[in-house]
Order: structure tokens, then C-alpha cells, then sequence
């Protein structure tokens, strides 16, 4: 059962993460805020276990997006446009080898 508790924790994580991915973009926070207490209010008189379950799966999936997908861009030219990723999407890069190294024969 989703209690009431659940909802608020992930409309809390949701805006936590909002903050953290539009980090300095006044104007994409601002949308997001307002998304986010829209798609909230619009179903805060739900009473079916499970369309509440639904809309907490597609909210929790949301957060996942978001965390994992956005990356912050500033335009620095009319042709160029600078990336900022944020340190927890910066992953270790594996190298590629077009030929597979030779295994030691014994």
C-alpha cells in the first residue's frame, strides 16, 4: 500500500534532484518546480491503490531520468556550446581496441 508518506518522500526527492541537475538555470528550476506540483496536485485526490502505484512508479522512474540522462549546456558562440556534467554522471573510461589482445599460449 503507498501510504502518504512514500508520496511525500519522492516529491521531496524529486525536487532535490531538480535542484541538483538545473544547478544555476533559474528558468529550467522554475519549470521543473512548477511540473513537478502540477503533475502532484492533479492527482493528490487519487484513491485507486493502483493508479497511485502507477503514478509513484512513473515519478520514481522520472527522478532516475533526470539523475542519470541531463547534462547542463551554455551556449558559448553562436556555433559552440560548452557541456557541464555533473561529477556523478563522469564515468571511468574503458579504452577500445579494434583487434583483441594475443592470450599467452602454455
Amino acid at each position: 500500500m503507498a501510504s502518504r508518506g512514500q508520496v511525500l518522500k519522492l516529491f521531496k526527492l524529486l525536487h532535490r534532484t531538480r535542484q541538483e541537475v538545473f544547478k544555476n538555470d533559474t528558468r529550467a528550476l522554475e519549470a521543473a518546480r512548477q511540473k513537478i506540483n502540477e503533475e502532484f496536485r492533479n492527482n493528490q485526490d487519487e484513491t485507486s491503490e493502483e493508479k497511485i502505484n502507477e503514478l509513484l512508479k512513473i515519478a520514481s522512474d522520472v527522478e532516475v531520468i533526470l539523475r542519470t540522462s541531463v547534462i547542463q549546456a551554455v551556449h558559448t558562440d553562436s556555433d559552440k556550446i560548452l557541456l557541464i556534467p555533473r561529477k556523478d554522471l563522469l564515468q571511468d573510461n574503458t579504452p577500445y581496441f579494434d583487434k583483441p589482445t594475443k592470450k599467452h599460449q602454455s
